[in-house]
């Protein structure tokens, strides 16, 4: 079993302008499957621009992995039935089926992922899902238990939608296994050397408790901070300790970064806040070096699964997180940290948002932040865990140590990069299983054969009893004549497509002046060259070389 994996390096690094989740999660999973992925002859890499097949090929040799680089193309398209397996890091498979299909449903199995199911565009890829040749040996991996009740949600309101207005009742759809993201553990491994020295650097006290908050700092399309901030200041006056909340990320703009600013000196003024960069590596190892709690309130649709709660672990500390999409799945209430219950409105009362957001008269942005806005978690068990965490050490230690464990024999890449294995292992075996069973069509209503699509535009088609005849006697000549021509811009513009010379001459060869079967000139060619030679005739006739 092999994969070929769909490489644009914007979709696996965090080095670019704009980074997102979904940024960091390319670049964990290659990292993860360069790693860890069992040993194999080739790798096979989707993408159309060399340079950027170079680019994987350093990286792969990076992490010492010897193995041949097989690029895949547009043009090598075909390769993929070699490589058994098409990974494409995202949900909207429905393109890459039709395409698919010129070779034939089970030529191959694709494989996607969803991190985000909240944008149109995403939701768009999903329900497109239902109505494109996607087969039951093909999947889409569902980071957390959240995230796929939503896409089932979505493929079922679709497949309503199509039963009411076409009457189809018959759904082919992918497997979609719940696996989560990993980390990477050897990444946060840090001495207690550098925890003291990375403290003083940020001027905080040996007294100091530090929470720490990772990721995008954007209150409409991540977390809002309010209730954090409310139950920061709530434990500094219970407790009567020195807290330092570290937020380690990044704003989207001045006006996001002054509304952060100014609502935590309103509502938590008791607490030191320091702001570090979280694109920047060495500030997230400060970050994560210094901290003794970490929290994230979670609220927002747009997330799916959430990975710094298991750096978090990885960090050995205790975690704080909102009962929310993948959290749920992956922080154990009351044994590697605390997950606080939330609360949204009931099903049916946001319809307006969707609508407002399907009108155009929200973006995506406001329509995250607005559904967030009717979000909330339970205060008093955010207290309650914040002040238990602040008075116990021996708690945080506990719980640290508990999500380390976790992550060790859960959530590290080498199992993840297993199961991935597993599950691509699986697709094959499905689509073996159907193997020689009946053969499906391959051709899509918008990707029909010109020929048979545009059939009734010429007065008559060349099939294999149009009688074709040389328009002059002299072979040698004709086939001199077509290399001539062939030297012309205005028909050597599709060379890749019009036929070799030994072709042209033996089909010249072929024929006379009298008139001649096209299945009695080709009748030499097998195979796909027959297919060729039969077309190539048509060329040689626009040529003038035949008339018919």
């Amino acid at each position: 079993m092999s994969v070929c994996i769909y490489y644009h390096p914007e979709a696996y690094s965090t080095k670019g302008k704009k980074l997102m989740g979904r940024n960091a999660a390319g670049e964990s999973f290659l990292k993860g499957f360069l790693m860890h992925s069992k040993p194999t002859d080739s790798f096979w890499v989707h993408n159309n621009n060399g340079e950027e097949v170079e680019d994987f090929a350093r990286l792969a040799r990076s992490y010492n992995r010897s193995e041949k680089i097989i690029p895949v193309n547009k043009k090598k398209y075909s390769r993929l039935k070699d490589a058994s397996t098409l990974y494409y890091p995202g949900p909207d498979l429905a393109m890459l089926a039709r395409q698919r299909r010129f070779f034939g449903d089970d030529a191959w199995s694709i494989c996607g992922i969803t991190h985000t199911t909240a944008s149109a565009g995403a939701m768009d890829g999903i329900i497109e899902l239902v109505s494109s040749p996607i087969r039951e040996w093909d999947g889409l991996i569902c980071p957390s238990t959240a995230v796929k009740g939503h896409v089932l949600n979505l493929i079922e309101a679709q497949k309503e939608y199509l039963g009411l207005e076409l009457g189809a009742s018959y759904f082919s759809l992918p497997e979609m296994p719940v696996i989560p993201l990993g980390v990477h553990l050897e990444d946060f491994v840090f001495s207690e050397q550098a925890k003291n020295q990375t403290r003083i650097s940020l001027e905080i006290d040996e007294d100091s408790v530090v929470f720490l908050y990772v990721g995008r700092l954007s209150f409409h399309a991540k977390a809002h901070p309010l209730q954090m901030y409310k139950a920061l200041e709530f434990a500094a006056k219970k407790t009567r300790k020195n807290l330092v909340l570290i937020e380690c990320g990044w704003h989207g703009n001045d006006f996001i970064q002054n509304a952060f600013s100014d609502a935590a000196k309103e509502i938590c003024p008791s607490v030191k806040i320091i702001n570090l960069d979280g694109r920047v590596p060495e500030e997230r190892d400060k970050a994560w070096s210094s901290a003794d709690i970490f929290c994230s309130l979670s609220d927002n649709i747009q997330e799916t699964f959430g990975i710094v709660p298991l750096e978090g672990m990885a960090a050995a500390l205790p975690v704080v997180v909102s009962d929310w999409n993948g959290y749920k799945d992956s922080v154990a209430d009351g044994v590697e940290g605390f997950r606080i219950p939330t609360i949204a409105p009931a099903p049916g009362l946001e319809g307006d948002l969707a609508f407002r957001h399907a009108m155009g008269i929200d973006t995506y942005d406001m329509y995250c932040g607005f559904s967030s806005t009717f979000i909330g978690v339970n205060m008093e068990a955010l207290n309650n865990a914040f002040c238990r965490l602040v008075e116990d050490k021996s708690l945080r230690i506990s719980m640290g140590n508990a999500g380390r464990r976790k992550i060790k024999s859960h959530y590290d890449w080498q199992h993840i990069t297993k199961s991935y294995e597993d599950f691509w292992a699986d697709l094959a075996k499905r689509r073996e299983s159907f193997g020689r069973r009946k053969s499906l069509n391959r051709l899509l209503p918008n990707y029909l054969d010109p020929s048979a699509a545009f059939s009734h535009y010429p007065t008559q088609n060349l099939d294999l009893g149009t009688y074709l005849r040389l328009i002059s006697g002299d072979k040698n000549s004709a086939i001199n004549l077509v290399e001539e021509y062939r030297r012309l811009a205005v028909i050597n513009y599709v060379n890749e497509l019009i036929p070799s010379p030994d072709m042209s001459a033996a089909l010249i060869k072929a024929s006379t002046l009298e008139p001649k079967k096209v299945e009695e000139i080709i009748k030499q060619y097998e195979g796909s060259s027959r297919h060729t030679a039969h077309r190539a005739l048509a060329w040689l006739v626009k040529l003038g070389i035949y008339t018919f």
